[in-house]
């Protein structure tokens, strides 16, 4: 070869072959299709290193001037969408660079001093899915916020608990909600905590061992505003932990917000007819006029398994990789962003949907009649009575039998009906059968209570607003 400069049909190495790559190999090999996205960071990333390189002497004032000037025009060139991307140039980074030295010559090829794609690359999708993270907590919040508007709509309106998805106990539909919040609550602390590990600076381990330039690596952090370096350099080219756990909290909030779907799928139905869900969230049949398909949860509970399958592919990409890097971390982009991308807009979509849900509280109420809900309470008031709790707990089962083939719920069984299981029953009893009185009596930390139900959203909108 003639020189190794880059050119449209020649790359950062082609000095060491004797043919040109196969057409079909480039198209095989090249990520500019997918990391273009990543353009604004790795000029971010490009313009701390050439900032420390010029501190260090490295590079001259003259050099930094025309890199700077450079990568901001560049800049504006793609966010203008006036940027030619060259699938021969492979990756976003060598893109750039090319089109920086056809701006201003020799001093954009001497900007890749003293660092590799290796380093490049892994600082790019670290800067990258640390604005990402702050997005997710973003939209976690806003979630949060829609629920915590609907459970203080509905901090007393009564329905039925259910375990095994039978009828258990009363609760409230806004006890029911703040659950949800409590489970978002976990998924912020799982990003803000991985949002740390993902702080952390590659730039400077080069290839595979660093560099022999005298770099200023903790400049170059605080510059970026990273939280630290990575302090192996073999390590910090070649991990994607930060991306695997990323992509594990994300599939953790989506396995929440399918759970949640599904019970909005179920109360939507006419079965339940609990609530109903804007227009402007469902869509009708193509066939069946009479029809309104609940289309968002149904896609959220799809696309959680999309996101499983990202976290999947990620794990199997990493899981045979010997030290350090290897071409196999090209496929670490995709499943990352679309796992960015899927989180982004459901977590959206999702807090704009609960403000367009109305709620049928007396159906809710109806249901909570059904299936003998205050039979814990009958039990719960015998052992307050004195009796242990085991017996009461068979003394309640003969009368919900009992009730049973009468074909009425305990609270309508008359007192000497309710004495023949137990003359410890008295006229108070039917304070604890009524579901109001259920639900009243969980008053405490965590409880179904409506008063407890009001302090437990007040102390979440205390806690998100910080």
């Amino acid at each position: 070869m003639q020189n190794n400069s880059l050119n449209k049909k020649a790359k950062s190495w082609s000095g060491r072959f004797s043919e040109p790559v196969a057409e079909l190999v480039k198209k095989y090999t090249a990520s500019v299709s997918f990391d273009k996205r990543l353009a604004e960071v790795d000029i971010q990333g490009s313009l701390a290193h050439a900032k420390m390189l010029n501190a260090q002497g490295i590079i001259s004032s003259a050099d930094i001037r025309a890199i700077e000037k450079g990568l901001k025009e560049i800049l504006a060139e793609i966010n203008a969408d006036k940027f030619e991307w060259l699938l021969d140039l492979e990756d976003v980074h060598l893109n750039i660079e090319k089109r920086l030295t056809d701006k201003i010559g020799d001093a954009g090829k001497r900007l890749h001093t003293g660092r590799s794609r290796n380093d490049q690359v892994a600082t790019d999708v670290r800067l990258w899915l640390r604005g990402v993270s702050d997005e997710v907590l973003l939209g976690i919040t806003k979630l949060q916020t829609s629920i915590l508007d609907l459970a203080e709509q509905h901090f007393d309106t009564i329905m039925p608990g259910f375990t095994h998805l039978q009828v258990a106990q009363p609760v409230t539909l806004g006890h029911h909600l703040m659950a949800y919040y409590e489970m978002l609550k976990r998924d912020a602390e799982r990003f803000a905590d991985s949002r740390k590990r993902i702080n952390r600076l590659p730039l400077g381990a080069a290839a595979l061992a660093g560099t022999s330039y005298p770099i200023n690596r903790e400049m170059v952090a605080k510059t970026l505003g990273f939280d630290a370096v990575c302090e192996n350099s073999l390590d910090a080219v070649s991990d994607r932990d930060f991306a695997i756990e990323f992509t594990a909290a994300a599939s953790v909030l989506m396995m929440h917000l399918s759970r949640f779907s599904e019970e909005l799928i179920l109360w939507m139905s006419p079965r339940f007819a609990f609530i109903d869900i804007a227009d402007r969230f469902t869509t009708g049949s193509s066939i069946m006029p009479q029809k309104k398909n609940p289309d968002v949860p149904e896609l959220v509970r799809g696309k959680t398994g999309r996101v499983y399958g990202n976290l999947t592919a990620l794990l199997t990409l990493m899981k045979g990789q010997p030290l350090a890097y290897n071409k196999d971390n090209q496929e670490d982009k995709e499943p990352l962003f679309d796992t960015a991308d899927t989180l982004l807009v459901t977590l959206a979509i999702y807090a704009d949907m609960l403000r367009g849900i109305t709620v049928n509280i007396e159906n809710m109420r109806k249901a909570a009649l059904e299936g003998f809900a205050t039979a814990t309470d009958l039990a719960d008031y015998l052992v307050k009575k004195g009796l242990p709790f085991r017996d009461a707990h068979e003394v309640v089962a003969l009368a919900v039998k009992f009730a049973a083939k009468k074909g009425c719920d305990l609270a309508d069984l008359s007192l000497i009906d309710l004495q023949k299981f137990s003359k410890l029953i008295a006229q108070d009893v039917y304070q604890v059968l009524t579901l109001e009185g259920s639900v009243a009596s969980r008053n405490h930390l965590g409880g179904t209570a409506p008063a407890q139900v009001k302090k437990s959203i007040q102390r979440a909108r205390k806690f998100i607003s910080k």
